[in-house]
């Protein structure tokens, strides 16, 4: 597609649409999460072994992010997305036709390598169409995207479940992606995107010696972690801390996912608002995420709370400070590598995401299994502040 220097007047329109393939992804791949209890009493499935078939997404998802991301570099936005909707919709839809634990981890492998696609091609959006300043709004509105995934998913895939079986939940959400691939085709012709101008690595090999990179990489990790206890174990922890049913579970999870959107948003303007007054674009960003580091204190508390309303304010709370963060840390590297590199460098956080999933859920399972939660969310409770510490470590290298 041919760039205009110019920033088309539909750019909101256009990211909109492909943000709805976020929404879709996430519905996917939240599914399990919201049928987690079904799924694993059918299979009779232990919390350890719940956490392997998440850390195999995970792994998949974190090895093959970075080729994802020099894939969509190289053969362009449009191209590279409709493929990994494509097989995206495909895995998920062969998930409802599993036997048993081997064909789930089969599903969620192949899952988390076409998904792996999903955020880096974002990235690649956000840089070609909004103007520098709007980027963060922009992974705001992405996270946004995410979190529409995550509240559709425990009403839409409890209903379908409740009514026609767990496995038609699977079948239906995966076809979503495949009614998108032509949407988003129509769409995409409405605006050009810009030139993908300079930045700080003009290579891979660049990118990768770059102590910035790794430093964004190693705070991503701490900072997702949080976010993957919540989208991968609050119906599960509603359900066994609490002894709700699956249905009522599930529409508390629902609250935590739109907190975070709001976060998302609140984490774009902050920065937004800082750069207008002056602050560069990484200070400002990097300001919001001590703030948010600061807001996930509490999750420390989650374990105290008496009731299934207030365990859900306190997980809102957490992913909401998480998100603020997390809009942040994937928009530094389009501000400092530039965006003939956008894909491969926003790829990178989501390998470091993939692979901190693909370490944690299988401890955290067995630490549930041995101790409950409450060693799990003190853990957490730091993690935004780790994240933040590393920030301002690597902040002046390179």
């Amino acid at each position: 597609m041919k760039a205009s220097p110019y920033p088309s007047r539909y750019r909101w329109l256009v990211l909109s649409a492909f943000v709805l393939s976020t929404a879709i992804n996430y519905l996917d791949r939240q599914t399990l999460a919201t049928l987690a209890p079904l799924v694993r009493a059918e299979f009779h499935l232990s919390n350890a072994e719940y956490g392997l078939i998440l850390a195999v997404f995970s792994i998949a998802y974190a090895a093959c992010a970075p080729f994802a991301g020099m894939l969509i570099d190289r053969i362009g936005l449009d191209r590279a997305i409709g493929m990994a909707v494509g097989v995206w919709s495909c895995a998920g839809i062969a998930t409802g036709f599993t036997r048993g634990l081997g064909g789930l981890l089969g599903c969620r492998g192949v899952l988390g390598m076409s998904e792996a696609a999903g955020i880096p091609a974002a990235g690649k959006a956000i840089h070609g169409y909004l103007l520098p300043a709007e980027r963060a709004l922009g992974n705001a509105w992405n996270q946004a995207g995410v979190s529409l995934g995550l509240i559709l998913a425990p009403p839409v895939a409890t209903w379908i479940a409740m009514r026609y079986g767990w496995r038609q939940a699977f079948v239906i959400s995966g076809s979503l992606g495949l009614i998108w691939i032509p949407l988003w085709n129509l769409a995409a012709r409405k605006a050009e995107p810009r030139p993908s101008g300079s930045g700080s690595a003009s290579t891979v090999g660049d990118l990768l010696r770059s102590r910035r990179l790794w430093g964004l990489l190693a705070a991503n990790a701490l900072n997702m972690s949080v976010y993957s206890l919540w989208t991968n174990w609050t119906t599960l922890y509603l359900v066994e801390r609490h002894r709700l049913p699956l249905a009522e579970a599930n529409w508390y999870a629902v609250v935590p996912p739109l907190i975070g959107a709001l976060g998302g948003f609140g984490g774009g303007w902050l920065s937004l608002k800082w750069m207008r007054t002056g602050v560069p674009a990484v200070a400002a960003r990097t300001r919001v995420c001590l703030a948010g580091a600061l807001l996930a204190m509490p999750t420390a508390l989650i374990p105290l709370l008496p009731t299934a309303g207030w365990t859900a304010a306190g997980i809102s709370l957490s992913i909401l400070a998480v998100s603020a963060v997390s809009v942040n840390v994937y928009t530094i590297p389009l501000d400092i590598f530039g965006g003939a590199r956008a894909a491969f460098a926003v790829s990178m956080l989501v390998a470091s995401y993939g692979a901190a999933q693909a370490l944690i859920s299988p401890a955290i399972g067995a630490v549930v299994d041995a101790h409950g939660y409450g060693p799990v969310c003190v853990v957490a409770a730091g993690l935004p502040m780790a994240a933040y510490a590393v920030l301002r470590r690597t902040g002046e290298a390179d």
